[in-house]
């Protein structure tokens, strides 16, 4: 089972590139996203539609994608055609490893016709014929994210996905080079963490590490949203501490030679679609500038990272896990470890 995810620009031709490409690769299945989109238009109340300026940032659309196309490959198999266009990278990384961590993998094609052959394809596209304001909003939509779309190539996506220029091709050649490419393995599997979607509560171990002015590390996992303290799942027969020091190695580069002292337990409590559970905190201590100069670049384990301030991590971290932060920073400069509750001191 595969995905071959068909990016672009808005009038780049994507779905019916998909349409010809289904005829090509055998048990293929086409699933366009927008479907979810125009359901979330009917389920969620008009006040919640209207905080997100585009359906892709809801959370819930971002998560129905990933359920709805690992529930369409375990009932038909073979390979699914996603034409969508993703232009911030981590809500690429948020759904191609949430489908990693099914355990189907990704490959990323790119659309990529000359602008000016892009603004001719907007000028001439079909617009339902019912939609009120239709020919209007659905091309100025299309300009309005050409900027975006050159923004994403200059930064993460051209190196990302494997780019076809259709600027001289019809759909079904552009179809036809995207098959060839996947058939001759031209086209890799997104080089994304897998990581196992829990099923029950879950034990993590996270370290704190600080430079030399204090600041503390956080990192931008590409396996999930949000910003994160080092650290990960504790495995089946692995000491906590010892979780996050091996965790601390595989995504930073930094080996720890003593073990952490806690700061930190906090129990979080259940929040579908996840299963809660304990979560630890442990002082990694300071590292000198030749250390943080070792750090790694970012790759398929981290998006991004950074040495930030308390006040700084506010504007990064979610509230509980920023409560677990300045409660396990109190800790450390007291010697003493706190236990929380959802990010509140309990006794």
């Amino acid at each position: 089972m595969t995905v071959v995810w068909i990016n672009g620009a808005f009038g780049a031709g994507k779905t019916t590139t998909a349409r010809e490409l289904i005829e090509l690769i055998p048990n293929s299945t086409l699933f366009d996203p927008e479907v979810i989109g125009g359901a979330l238009a009917h389920l969620l109340p008009p006040k919640r539609l209207a905080e997100a300026g585009d359906f892709q940032d809801l959370p819930i659309w971002r998560r129905l994608v990933i359920d709805t196309a690992a529930a369409m490959l375990a009932e038909l198999g073979g390979t699914l055609v996603v034409p969508m266009t993703l232009l911030r990278q981590d809500y690429r990384d948020e759904i191609f490893g949430g489908l990693a961590a099914r355990r189907i993998p990704v490959r990323h094609i790119l659309l990529a016709p000359a602008e000016t052959i892009l603004r001719e394809r907007i000028a001439c596209r079909e617009v339902p014929p019912d939609l009120p304001d239709g020919e209007l909003r659905v091309r100025q939509w299309a300009y309005d994210h050409i900027e975006p779309y050159r923004a994403a190539l200059a930064s993460w996506l051209t190196a990302d996905a494997h780019p076809v220029d259709t600027s001289s091709l019809t759909p079904y050649e552009a179809a036809s080079r995207i098959a060839e490419a996947v058939s001759a393995g031209t086209v890799p599997a997104c080089d994304i963490v897998q990581t196992p979607e829990p099923t029950s509560e879950t034990l993590a171990a996270g370290v704190l590490l600080f430079d030399e002015q204090d600041r503390v590390l956080l990192v931008d996992p590409t396996y999930k949203p949000g910003w994160e303290f080092p650290g990960g799942v504790v495995e089946s027969g692995e000491a906590p501490a010892r979780a996050g020091m091996r965790e601390v190695a595989e995504e930073t580069g930094i080996v720890l030679d003593d073990v952490p002292a806690l700061l930190v337990v906090d129990w979080e409590s259940p929040a579908p679609p996840g299963f809660g559970g304990l979560r630890l905190l442990f002082d990694g201590g300071r590292l000198d500038s030749a250390a943080a100069g070792r750090l790694l670049l970012p790759g398929p384990e981290l998006r991004d990272w950074r040495f930030v301030t308390e006040e700084e991590a506010a504007d990064l971290l979610p509230p509980v896990r920023y409560a677990r932060l300045r409660w396990a920073l109190r800790a450390r400069e007291r010697g003493a470890a706190h236990y929380l509750e959802a990010g509140t001191p309990v006794g």
